[in-house]
């Protein structure tokens, strides 16, 4: 019979929204396994098996010479921590829900929200996965020393936000044409696996092969980190503004295209098409 009105100040608002972004992530961070730790070893093991794949490859094909001079298993990790963020933060904003799923008919959640609860979920399993895997390292192999911290998390970073950003295109794109969409994440992560440019360093390729890779931001990116990582090493070919500028262009296309994709959407979307 009576009742307390509350005013909403925009305050109130920002903390409500932060609320339901905090524990929609939890529930994107436990969809892979209900065990958190199960789930995060088993993002641990994929790293391992990476590193273990490329380190016997680098070794029986004597590639090892080809590679900045320092501690090998921190140049590999440097590629591999990057790619991996970039490439899980593609496929989980692609897969992140729609505006046609049933959470959506609950009132205070909406794509936004779910747009960045998966974002920030694979982020965090990876920054998790990272620390885990060099603090190990630290302690079990040898100390591990980079160059400079700071601007070696910002190309993590960067590459992260260079994937929510390419994952905003391909989730606009997915409900006009949803088999091409995932066609065209497929064949971009798997082009990576090459076009990321991992395995070697912008300086030591030729001029006529550099162009197949100079437009891949995470190119930019894996090269520039490993410019901080390594004293020995000055990237020449690389630049760390050209993954956030294309980025940034990405994340502004993916938004217009999704808010469109939003309006026009329905339940029978599919029905209809």
């Amino acid at each position: 019979m009576f009742r307390t009105e509350e005013r909403s100040s925009h305050f109130r608002s920002a903390l409500g929204l932060a609320e339901l972004v905090y524990h929609s992530t939890v529930r994107q961070v436990r969809k892979t396994h209900r065990n958190a730790i199960v789930g995060l070893a088993s993002n641990i093991m994929q790293t391992v098996v990476f590193v273990a794949v490329f380190y016997i490859m680098f070794t029986l094909l004597g590639l090892r010479g080809n590679t900045i001079r320092g501690d090998f298993i921190l140049y590999l990790l440097s590629g591999i921590f990057l790619f991996l963020t970039h490439t899980k933060a593609v496929g989980a904003v692609f897969g992140s829900e729609g505006p046609t799923s049933a959470m959506m008919k609950h009132a205070p959640m909406n794509t936004a929200i779910a747009i960045t609860s998966s974002a920030l979920s694979s982020l965090y399993l990876q920054v998790l996965s990272a620390a885990v895997i060099l603090f190990v390292m630290h302690v079990v192999w040898q100390p591990v020393e980079i160059y400079r911290v700071m601007p070696t998390i910002g190309m993590f970073l960067t590459a992260w936000f260079c994937g929510v950003a390419v994952g905003m295109v391909l989730l606009a794109l997915k409900p006009w044409a949803p088999g091409f969409a995932q066609t065209i994440m497929m064949v971009y992560s798997r082009a990576n696996m090459i076009a990321s440019g991992k395995m070697f360093v912008a300086n030591t390729m030729p001029g006529y092969l550099l162009a197949f890779f100079d437009w891949n931001p995470l190119f930019h990116a894996i090269d520039q980190a490993r410019g901080f990582a390594f004293i020995n090493y000055n990237p020449h070919f690389s630049s760390w503004s050209y993954p956030l500028a294309v980025g940034t262009v990405l994340i502004m296309i993916g938004l217009m295209g999704e808010f469109y994709t939003r309006r026009k959407a329905s339940i029978s979307w599919m029905a209809t098409r």
